[in-house]
């Protein structure tokens, strides 16, 4: 009996939907493990801040320079190397003895992250036509979330089963093989496959976004960080990774310690958001592929965006109103869903005005996306002992919100970068 045939580019989504899932549980088991790391290491609130943010710092500065390698030297090799690096040291965090080390390993683990957005993006160009490239980002992002949902009451499950040191060290080995998996099944372009289909080739190849005519000049830094809608682009990303990261890093803690909860009780809330935000980006991948199908490319990246952002604000400043873990929960569920509503459009408006760039453009916005992050993981805890008050990090995190809506009305995806 003949199998029916599976379209490759689909392949290629279930593949990156996994990296991008394999990616967030290693990045979120931190968090579930913080209170036996500070324990055995005698790590204090802001000590242990600093670790959480020791990632996104790594993350955030390699980010451009990973981009380009996936432009220059192809994803199929990048990404793989990517995933053995940061498995690598998700397995290292487990033999860490020290508060210095903590802070090295975790600096690494996030710097051997960082192309791996920009890598999938740069291969998205390639391997999706433009009708469907909302969508694509949306299932490649929801990864991540359902990642970081089941790493909270997964982790916590392992980590009383085996010890937290073990439980990195489990995770580190399995990504190490994935990463060997897909450097074995994944090509740079359809046109590199052998067993695709001249059908499915045709149409992708016709459908896809196509290269400029004339080759351009290189993409330089000055025509980089010389474009308004670079910076709008990065301002706006900030603004969402800086309320998305709390999710990642602090959100547990703070739900266990201000509602008295046990670790497994607050794994299981903590996760909640995650799914809200796996939701939010199919949504919004919906949304911006059937208003670009309509014939408006601006609008299509656009309003989901601002919707994204709005509800986001609506969340964040609810959340401060509501009685119970529950409820709060609900409110921030509702912040991550919009959160993650801004990242399909985010991600299609840098390969939009990056084309072959867009590994180095998405890298660029996502540089900044993790400053956002870097900071975040920073100013939970300090304007708590600062202020008396976990308010003002979400009136922050809205303010942020605002001004994001704002650099979205200003905002074209038509105007290339080449």
């Amino acid at each position: 009996m003949k199998l029916p045939y599976v379209p490759r580019r689909f392949l290629f989504v279930f593949g990156t939907f996994f990296i991008s899932l394999f990616m967030y549980i290693d990045r979120a088991c931190i968090s579930a493990a913080k209170d036996p790391i500070s324990g055995d290491l005698g790590l204090s609130d802001n000590q242990m801040g600093w670790v959480l943010s020791a990632f996104a710092l790594g993350y955030a500065l390699f980010q451009v320079p990973a981009g380009m390698m996936s432009d220059r030297f192809g994803p199929r090799k990048v990404l793989a190397g990517i995933i053995a690096i940061w498995s690598l040291f998700t397995a290292l965090t487990g033999i860490v003895k020290t508060y210095i080390g903590m802070l090295v390993v975790r600096f690494l683990f996030g710097g051997g992250e960082a192309g791996a957005f920009p890598g999938i993006s740069r291969a998205v160009y390639s391997w999706i036509p433009m009708r469907e490239r909302g969508i694509v980002q949306g299932i490649n992002f929801s990864g991540s979330r359902v990642g970081a949902a089941l790493a909270m009451p997964l982790v916590a499950a392992m980590i009383s089963g085996l010890g937290w040191r073990e439980t990195f060290i489990v995770l580190g080995i399995a990504g190490i093989l994935f990463g060997v998996l897909w450097y074995l099944l994944f090509r740079n372009r359809p046109e590199d496959l052998e067993n695709i289909s001249e059908r499915e080739r045709n149409y992708i190849l016709t459908e896809r976004q196509q290269p400029e005519a004339v080759k351009p000049a290189p993409l330089t830094a000055g025509k980089l960080f010389g474009s308004g809608n670079m910076w709008l682009a990065m301002l706006q990303y900030f603004g969402s990774n800086f309320t998305f990261f709390f999710a990642l890093t602090w959100l547990l803690p703070h739900l266990k310690e201000t509602y008295n909860l046990e670790l497994m009780q607050a794994g299981l809330l903590a996760a909640a958001p995650f799914l809200a935000g796996a939701a939010g980006n199919w949504v919004a991948g919906l949304v911006v592929d059937a208003i670009f199908r309509a014939g408006k490319w601006k609008l299509s990246r656009k309003v989901p965006a601002i919707l994204g952002f709005s509800l986001m604000i609506v969340g964040l400043l609810g959340s401060l109103h509501m009685n119970s873990a529950l409820s709060a929960v609900a409110m921030l569920s509702l912040a991550i869903f919009g959160a993650d509503m801004t990242l399909s459009p985010s991600w299609s408006f840098c390969i939009d005005i990056g084309k072959e760039n867009a590994g180095s453009v998405s890298g660029t916005m996502n540089m900044a996306g993790n400053i956002g992050s870097f900071i975040t993981a920073l100013a939970f805890p300090y304007l708590m002992s600062w202020t008396g008050s976990n308010a003002t990090f979400f009136y922050v995190a809205a303010g942020l919100g605002a001004v994001s809506i704002f650099c979205w009305v200003r905002m074209n995806p038509e105007k290339s970068l080449t």
